[in-house]
């Protein structure tokens, strides 16, 4: 092959990122991994050098300079625009011939199925849901939090549970366990001692995210509000598939609904059963699935239909990241 592979796969997200270099026959020529990929706190500049690190180690590995098609799919590249800007800020470095910039979720269906066909719905610290067909048609949502109209995620579900456990404890709302459930989580004996040390930052802020489990975990233990919370989860995750489903005219086919991020693939009974429950009745020949692959094999897969590779190299590709 020379110097040139074909295809430069970049997956990355706000914690990290993966990059991987495939031939043409679909073979792994070097797989690098870097930090992570936030361009909204650094910048486009200093996040694509975040880029760079992982890129420049997989292309020495591989013994190549250059590749024919760069497919990366970019948490952050929440709208059209955004991805036009971040290919132009890759194509600048000159790791391919093309780049194609898509948002990251794109990635988690590809891995899903066998053929750019279906819909992903996304929940880990936010929420997001895409659609594609092989003709090229997608559907998305902006997915940039309330202010698009979305609810769901680990942060806003960590939100709305202190939210009914505040008001749980002073009284302006129905009795809950998470009152108790979520400062005893942290230690902590009261609620109000629990929003002062969120607030004060005694507690980092990052740590926010660990009341989604106990959220999940009070549910279980049988609390109605807790309970009412994950049941309108399941019904924004079946919202959005069902309305992706409706734009790409796939509502009345057999078609996978890929399910993928934290929360969506850490198994809670309530939300798998209740989501399946809502989506047979919306949508009776969708089929949720949870992903288990790695995202940037979804990139290295869209990557590999853009350059027209056949069903050998995606066979080649899938051995390598799923055995």
């Amino acid at each position: 092959m020379g110097l040139t592979a074909r295809v430069l796969a970049i997956d990355a997200g706000n914690s990290k990122t993966d990059v991987a270099v495939v031939a043409a026959d679909g073979e792994v020529l070097a797989t690098a991994r870097g930090g992570g990929f936030r361009p909204p706190a650094v910048g486009v500049g200093p996040a694509v050098d975040a880029l760079a690190d992982a890129v420049t180690r997989a292309y020495a590995a591989a013994g190549v300079t250059s590749v024919t098609h760069v497919s990366a799919c970019l948490a952050n590249a929440d709208l059209p625009v955004e991805e036009e800007q971040l290919a132009a800020a890759l194509h600048a470095r000159g790791w391919g011939e093309t780049v194609e910039v898509r948002n990251d979720t794109f990635a988690i269906l590809r891995a899903g199925v066998a053929e750019p066909r279906g819909v992903a719905v996304v929940c880990g610290a936010g929420i997001n849901c895409v659609g594609m067909r092989p003709d090229g048609r997608t559907a998305r949502f902006p997915a940039l939090g309330r202010i698009s109209g979305d609810w769901g995620g680990g942060w806003a579900l960590a939100e709305e549970a202190m939210w009914h456990a505040a008001r749980a404890e002073d009284g302006r709302g129905p009795t809950t366990a998470l009152a108790h459930t979520l400062p005893a989580h942290f230690g902590l004996d009261t609620v109000y001692a629990l929003i002062e040390s969120l607030h004060l930052e005694r507690l980092p802020p990052a740590r926010r995210h660990e009341l989604t489990p106990v959220l999940f975990a009070t549910a279980s233990g049988g609390d109605a509000v807790a309970r009412t919370l994950v049941d309108r989860l399941a019904a924004e995750v079946v919202g959005m598939a069902t309305v992706a489903l409706t734009r790409l005219d796939l509502l009345e086919e057999e078609t996978p609904v890929l399910l993928g991020g934290g929360v969506l693939t850490a198994g809670h009974p309530q939300l798998d059963e209740t989501l399946t429950e809502l989506l047979s009745a919306k949508a009776p020949k969708a089929t949720p699935r949870v992903v288990r692959q790695p995202p940037v094999l979804g990139a290295a897969l869209l990557g590999l239909d853009r350059v027209g590779a056949g069903a050998e190299p995606q066979k080649q590709l899938r051995s390598h990241f799923e055995t």
